[in-house]
């Protein structure tokens, strides 16, 4: 059998809307403690969008084809990058003013606390 499905442009302008209201729908209802959590995941999914972008624009046949794809890396890339630098900064709200990041090395010079004389 052989199933062909065509979406006609008011089925996928309802479909875009249907989503759209949900995701602000669901997203206004989240806690302010999980946005981090949640703004990785939609890290994931971007980094998803850009490796799309990528196989659209090496499969591309035609100038439009790869002018989409260019443009799908471009925005899903920004996402990704903006998402990153959002989530650093959320993070570093929950740091104690004036102490180092637990993933900061300290280099050898230094000496702890306890060592001086």
């Amino acid at each position: 059998m052989d199933f062909q499905i065509a979406i006609t442009g008011f089925v996928a302008l309802y479909i875009f809307m249907l989503a759209a209201f949900s995701g602000w729908v669901i997203i206004g209802h989240v806690p302010a403690i999980l946005h981090t959590p949640l703004m990785s995941g939609s890290n994931f999914v971007h980094g998803i969008v850009v490796v799309g972008g990528l196989f659209a624009l090496i499969n591309a046949s035609s100038v439009q084809e790869q002018v989409i794809g260019f443009f799908a890396v471009l925005l899903g890339a920004g996402n990704v990058a903006g998402g990153y630098a959002v989530t650093d900064r959320m993070l570093a709200m929950f740091q104690v003013s004036g102490q180092k990041p637990k993933h900061a090395k300290h280099s050898p010079a230094q000496a702890h606390p306890s060592q001086k004389s």
